[in-house]
């Protein structure tokens, strides 16, 4: 079963995470689409995102919803016409949800060395803790702060906000999986937690960052 992994965070919130080892086929023979989402697929280049995409339907069948029960805003934030708030998020053969009754949003990504070479464009308040000389734990550093600023701008989804200037992640510890960080942009201040932890699979080389945040 591709349904790789379920995290129970509390009574309203609930991760899956699936490893997308069909292929186009047998995902489209197991989900139902609406038209709109039809044409959305249609229109998508690469077979690996369709199959991103179509595992994102998986699992929100795995939580007892269907395509007809998700949509999207004008900026692509997708919602739930219910109390359930949802963050999407896919990385290669990986796919993964958050639903909650919170403001929640999810990250997934390949802990990959490139992400030192773009530092600079993503942090600022984070170069006062973090260390570039001890490498293995700097690039997993950078991969959690990156994946909780996408997470946090997930919830927010805010034209303007930039990761560097407005999203500020506390320093924190590889050993523990959770932290603080904080959004100011404008004359909006958000506080959040941050949760984070690593994932890895069998049927594929690397290791992954898992990063969903909560605002307060």
């Amino acid at each position: 079963m591709p349904l790789f992994q379920t995290i129970q965070f509390d009574e309203t919130t609930k991760i899956l995470i699936w490893e997308i080892t069909e292929s186009l086929e047998e995902l489209l023979s197991k989900v139902v689409l609406k038209e709109k989402t039809q044409k959305r697929l249609d229109g998508m280049k690469s077979q690996m995102h369709q199959r991103a995409f179509l595992s994102v339907r998986m699992l929100i069948q795995e939580m007892g919803f269907t395509d007809k029960d998700l949509h999207y805003d004008e900026f692509g934030k997708p919602y739930f016409d219910c109390h359930n708030h949802i963050s999407i998020t896919h990385s290669y053969h990986f796919a993964a949800i958050i639903i909650s009754h919170e403001k929640v949003g999810i990250d997934m990504e390949l802990q990959r060395e490139k992400i030192q070479r773009i530092a600079d464009k993503f942090t600022d308040y984070e170069c006062d803790y973090l260390d570039p000389s001890t490498t293995e734990e700097y690039i997993k550093k950078l991969t959690v702060i990156w994946g909780a600023k996408e997470a946090i701008f997930k919830i927010r989804n805010e034209k303007g906000i930039s990761f560097k200037d407005h999203i500020n992640v506390s320093n924190f510890s590889l050993d523990e999986t959770q932290t603080q960080a904080s959004l100011h942009f404008d004359d909006l201040i958000k506080d959040f937690n941050v949760h984070y932890q690593e994932i890895e699979s069998d049927n594929f080389e690397g290791k992954f960052t898992l990063v969903y945040a909560f605002e307060k």
